[in-house]
């Protein structure tokens, strides 16, 4: 079992930055491909970015791409979400989630149902 702990959240100004963290406990990271969803109020939770087991591949939604930058240290047990450039509709809880590299990675990699450990969620606010 893998328990998630994501930190770094907060309230920031428009244009502003955030890094989120997300470490992990109870077994390593190294075999499982990090990803990054968020929801807000009312609305669908939804895919940010995914990053494989080495770390070599990254995947972003559109209205992020540019903007946020995950990344992991497999020695810290950490993935991460680096944002810039944030925007009021970046507001929303961000969740963490691990999910196993099976072979249908590259083609379910933004679906949430493949993840199979969440984190409790990092509130992002970003005022305009």
């Amino acid at each position: 079992q893998v328990q998630l702990v994501e930190s770094g959240g907060g309230l920031v100004q428009a244009g502003g930055s955030l890094r989120l963290s997300c470490t992990a406990s109870g077994r390593t990271i190294t075999n499982y491909a990090m990803g990054w969803f968020r929801q807000a109020p009312g609305k669908e939770r939804e895919f940010v970015a995914v990053i494989n087991l080495s770390g070599q591949y990254t995947n972003y939604r559109d209205s992020v791409e540019g903007r946020f930058t995950i990344s992991r240290d497999n020695a810290k047990n950490t993935a991460y979400l680096q944002m810039d450039n944030l925007k009021p509709q970046d507001t929303a809880i961000h969740y963490c989630a691990g999910r196993t590299h099976t072979g249908n990675f590259y083609s379910t990699l933004g679906v949430d149902e493949y993840y199979n450990y969440w984190g409790q969620g990092a509130q992002v606010t970003v005022s305009s």
